[in-house]
């Protein structure tokens, strides 16, 4: 059973994700029947650290808090920040003894110092999936997930899927009645539909450099809304549809369809943010004909259907 949490705090800790850490399981809600954690922010020998706000504050402990902690626990440093050698011992021998190991968005950085992302599915903010997974190859980095278990490992995505993490691993040591309750208190959704994709900044789509195709593109980016074959394209490119389609490959790293449909579904996402057209003229003005061909392919790239997903940030659209 979860009893014992300890934090680590470096100098430029993120002060939201460390608070969202206190605020699961360090603040005392045993009067309301939640269960009560001892709840340790930790620094080596227990100094003041400063926050990425720029206060200091100063932790319960020191690094031996970490010896019997139940969830070890990483929040967000500022990017770059580079973990003592201790720190690193102390994490590494909370995993071999069996200890949770939980980091919030950039913290996954220090536990792949420690060498504990090594083999093992993990995730972070969708700025930085990239780099640690060329910091850490082995790792396997699920760029789509606001957050991820492998066995006592568990990381997420930035910020606010932090509480997603938080109320699952609450929902799986206590239950779900709990961790519902909890997150009818923290008032926040006891469970989030979708992936990180859908809060990933969307580009306006514009053709890549293709030095060969570039004609052709260009002019796909001006009629997204139309149907378009690969035969079609091929004979504006003064190919063959066999040899267009491997010259695109070799131009592009991915076939016409694939292309095509990843620009029309960044059209549609920025209709769906900026406009108050209906799905069905969004489907339209996006190439996809129809709303169900729109949902098909928007849900399985984005991981959310189109209507949840303006529905999400129906405060951009209302603005406009």
């Amino acid at each position: 059973m979860l009893r014992t949490v300890a934090v680590v705090a470096l100098d430029g800790v993120a002060t939201f994700e460390l608070g969202v850490l206190a605020e699961v399981f360090g603040t005392d809600r045993t009067a309301d029947g939640f269960p009560a954690y001892r709840f340790r922010v930790c620094s080596p020998d227990g100094v003041p650290v400063r926050t990425s706000s720029g206060f200091h504050l100063t932790p319960h402990a020191g690094l031996d808090a970490l010896e019997d902690a139940d969830l070890v626990a990483v929040p967000a440093h500022q990017h770059g920040t580079t973990a003592p050698g201790c720190v690193l011992d102390a994490l590494r021998r909370a995993a071999e003894r069996g200890a949770y190991l939980f980091s919030v968005c950039s913290g996954a950085f220090l536990l792949g110092e420690a060498g504990l992302l090594d083999g093992r599915e993990c995730t972070t903010h969708w700025r930085y999936v990239d780099e640690l997974q060329r910091r850490h190859p082995t790792a396997r980095v699920r760029c789509n997930s606001l957050y991820v278990q492998d066995g006592r490992l568990l990381t997420s995505a930035g910020t606010a899927a932090g509480i997603d993490a938080c109320l699952h691993l609450v929902r799986q040591e206590h239950g779900s009645a709990t961790a519902t309750r909890l997150a009818r208190r923290m008032v926040v959704p006891p469970h989030r539909d979708g992936g990180q994709s859908q809060y990933v900044e969307a580009p306006i789509p514009k053709a890549p450099e293709a030095p060969t195709l570039e004609p052709v593109l260009e002019w796909l980016m001006g009629h997204l809304d139309r149907p378009t074959t690969v035969e079609e394209l091929a004979t504006r490119a003064g190919m063959s549809p066999r040899t267009f389609a491997r010259r695109f490959r070799a131009e592009t790293g991915t076939t016409p369809h694939d292309w095509l449909t990843n620009q029309r579904v960044l059209l549609a996402r920025r209709l769906l943010e900026d406009t108050a057209l209906t799905v069905e003229a969004v489907a339209d003005r996006a190439g996809f004909g129809d709303a169900a061909t729109l949902r098909h392919h928007f849900t399985r790239r984005i991981g959310t259907t189109p209507h949840a997903y303006r529905t999400t940030f129906r405060d951009r659209v209302a603005a406009h």
